[in-house]
């Protein structure tokens, strides 16, 4: 069974962008040999959009999650990390995206939604168009004698 999520950035820089990951943003990793860093994220989620909107969201394609945004946000302005948007609340979380070498974008967001645990029973989907038919129980009578 799928048990999590791998992720990759594209960049341009790739060695300064590892640098940024470890240096700047903390994100703690193995070096794998020659240079290459995989950084060991403890969650992980996964999200569906649709393509060609105009939500900077499309364009990272990757987030990072944190408890505290807003703090989170002040902390790396201190070690200098450009922002290209203000925080703003998108309903499911407070977002907002910042640079890091070699052209990547990153959206950095605070969730307001709570996880499921792994241990907690899922809800039957729902599929669109289709009604549930009625429970077809037969009503009991009562005979008279």
């Amino acid at each position: 069974m799928i048990r999590g999520v791998h992720a990759m950035f594209h960049s341009s820089d790739p060695h300064a962008t590892r640098a940024f990951f470890r240096d700047v943003l903390g994100l703690p990793g193995i070096d794998i040999g020659e240079g290459q860093l995989i950084f060991t994220l403890t969650e992980a989620n996964v999200g569906c959009t649709r393509p060609g909107s105009e939500d900077p969201a499309d364009a990272a394609g990757l987030s990072l999650l944190c408890d505290d945004l807003r703090g989170t946000v002040a902390a790396l302005k201190s070690r200098e990390v450009q922002f290209t948007h203000e925080i703003e609340n998108h309903g499911y979380a407070l977002v907002t995206y910042l640079t890091a070498p070699g052209g990547v974008t990153v959206m950095l967001f605070e969730p307001r939604y709570r996880k499921r645990s792994r241990f907690e029973p899922t809800s039957e989907p729902k599929r669109a168009g289709v009604k549930r038919k009625p429970s077809a129980k037969p009503a009991l009578k009562r005979s008279r004698r």
